[in-house]
């Protein structure tokens, strides 16, 4: 990716004349730049970065050597381990070197992290095991180095308590889940803050910008805020393989959506996080915050959700819209079991207003967007399709959400009585 920063809060794509000239670049000024084509031309490879000059030339050299191909050298490698941090939401990761190319997650070691400082171990015993699950290219070193997604485990082979993985795994190899191949689609909200202030971008410090209406989907400079940051974000997790399959605004100024699936069991949760990891870093090269809040600015303004998109092989099939329905009286039935597990401070966001329902009542509809759960005119008229859970907050873990959809849908049966009950209450035929 081409880069470069600019000497505002705001993402912008150009300088001015006079912020180009030598003499007006500070070092302080160098974290807080933008994204900026190369003047001569695009650069040739989406890896590379572009630095702006200093009068000592300091910065033109550091280009170089970010930009610096090493593959005539060396087979050598760099590995990014990345793992889920201690809050569960954040991402931590380190570099390694590995002596050639690989293919798969197998073709590499098992490393060790001080757990102690993410809040996963104690100091009296802090070693915390990293063991590589998933392989994606990097679209910052570029050429065969790679992002490594990895999960965490004891000494002795223990999922840690953060490991969420570890469970979601469990339940997409039991054999029922694996024949009615799972898929997912994931719509991720996140905000864009101003640094320093956090407040969101392209509003007014302390202030509020006009009421919420034309930002959704909105172009221009007065309704999009942080389009530069989404746009390469898009083409990262293009370039890193992962299955990114849209992004747009959203309804709330300086928030942001995209999408990634349709994805199959485990791989949905390992391509959100990596997808989560390169939008931390590159927010972090444009002096932005990103916030995965699901509320960030209360009052009438819309919260960040993850909605996941879901279906079953029975689902897709013809007949599948009682399949469907069978689902959703399940997720009824626990309810309370998901909305725990679906994100922190998830109810100030599900409050009945601003396209949710209400956090302490399941609910269903055709193409109703304030129920929990959402099925589409197309589902409902083909006969088979997919359902939408609008529960789960942008802060969720995806390997906690499409393991307990997987589950509740496919793997618990409730009682008779309890199915009767709820089929009566929500109006299902089943």
């Amino acid at each position: 990716m081409a880069q470069c920063l600019a000497p505002s809060v705001q993402w912008q794509m150009r300088l001015t004349k006079s912020s180009m000239e030598p003499s007006s670049m500070t070092s302080k000024m160098w974290n807080s730049f933008s994204l900026k084509q190369n003047k001569k031309g695009a650069l040739k490879t989406s890896t590379k970065f572009r630095i702006c000059a200093s009068s000592n030339g300091t910065i033109n050299r550091m280009e170089d050597l970010l930009n610096l191909d090493v593959s005539p050298y060396t087979d050598k490698i760099i590995a990014e381990y990345i793992w889920i941090g201690g809050s569960g939401t954040d991402v931590r990761s380190k570099s390694r070197t590995i002596s050639k190319p690989v293919e798969h997650p197998s073709e590499l070691p098992k490393w060790n992290y001080d757990g102690s400082s993410t809040g996963q171990a104690p100091g009296e015993d802090s070693e915390v095991i990293l063991y590589p699950q998933a392989i994606f290219k990097d679209p910052f070193r570029g050429g065969n180095n790679i992002l490594v997604i990895c999960d965490t485990y004891t000494p002795q082979g223990e999922p840690i308590p953060t490991n969420k993985r570890a469970k979601a795994a469990e339940i997409f190899s039991d054999p029922k889940v694996v024949a009615q191949v799972p898929w997912f689609g994931i719509e991720q909200e996140y905000t864009l803050l101003q640094p320093n202030v956090k407040w969101p971008l392209g509003w007014p410090t302390g202030g509020y910008p006009g009421p919420q209406g034309p930002y959704y989907c909105g172009a221009g400079a007065d309704k999009s805020f942080g389009r530069d940051i989404s746009d390469a974000h898009y083409k990262a997790c293009l370039y890193a393989g992962i299955n990114i399959s849209g992004t747009n605004g959203e309804v709330m100024p300086g928030q942001w959506e995209f999408q990634v699936g349709p994805s199959v069991g485990i791989e949905a949760g390992d391509h959100i996080w990596c997808a989560r990891y390169l939008l931390e870093r590159i927010t972090e090269q444009a002096g932005v915050v990103l916030t995965l809040d699901p509320k960030p600015i209360e009052g009438d303004w819309n919260g960040a959700g993850c909605h996941t998109n879901y279906s079953t092989k029975a689902m897709r099939e013809d007949g599948g819209f009682e399949v469907i329905k069978k689902a959703i009286l399940n997720l009824s039935l626990r309810h309370k079991e998901h909305i725990s597990a679906y994100g922190e401070g998830n109810e100030r966001r599900l409050t009945g207003k601003h396209e949710t329902a209400s956090i302490n009542q399941f609910s269903w509809g055709v193409a109703n967007r304030g129920c929990s759960i959402r099925v589409g005119r197309d589902t409902e008229a083909a006969g088979k399709g997919y359902l939408e859970d609008r529960r789960p907050a942008s802060n969720m873990d995806p390997y906690t959400v499409t393991g307990l959809l997987a589950e509740t849908t496919i793997l618990w049966e409730p009682s008779l009585e309890a199915e009767a009950l709820a089929a009566q209450k929500l109006a299902l035929n089943v």
